[in-house]
């Protein structure tokens, strides 16, 4: 059994809903989910916002968070997760936020992805250095391990 259908299976069990908000895997985890029969129960909904401007509108992230830190940041991550979990009214959300590539800065390369998991206990934040992989790569490993964080949650 693949990890997306573990994470139906055990949100099923548990009567919990999981939603995600997704920037640079553009609803990769969505797709995951979506692809797995009976992920209806579990998931009614997930935001994609590749913009600064959908992450302050759909999640309410605030303008001053991303200006301070940047969309890729774990601060930006935390108001997303923070932000997803209320709107749909989930009892565990995701976030990602991060430089797919190609490209990236000093500060910020390419490979760096901002993750956090919010539950009704709180929000936990990380960041994962995953490589100048290539974009495609970069995408699937934030979208897998996106996929990780939320079953150990589960698992809890």
């Amino acid at each position: 059994m693949n990890i997306a259908a573990q994470l139906v299976d055990l949100a099923s069990k548990k009567g919990w809903t999981v939603t995600c908000a997704e920037s640079c895997t553009g609803g990769m985890v969505a797709a995951a989910l979506t692809d797995i029969a009976g992920s209806s129960a579990i998931f009614e909904r997930g935001f994609v916002t590749y913009s600064n401007a959908a992450k302050s509108d759909m999640l309410g992230v605030a303008p001053e968070t991303l200006a301070a830190s940047g969309a890729v940041s774990e601060e930006v991550a935390r108001e997303m997760a923070e932000g997803a979990r209320s709107r749909a009214g989930a009892e565990l959300a995701v976030a990602i936020s991060g430089i797919a590539g190609p490209g990236g800065s000093e500060h910020k390369p390419e490979g760096r992805v901002c993750y956090a998991l919010a539950d009704a206990q709180g929000c936990q934040t990380q960041t994962i250095e995953h490589g100048a992989l290539g974009r495609a790569l970069v995408r699937a490993a934030a979208r897998d391990h996106a996929l990780t964080l939320l079953l150990g949650a589960l698992q809890r």
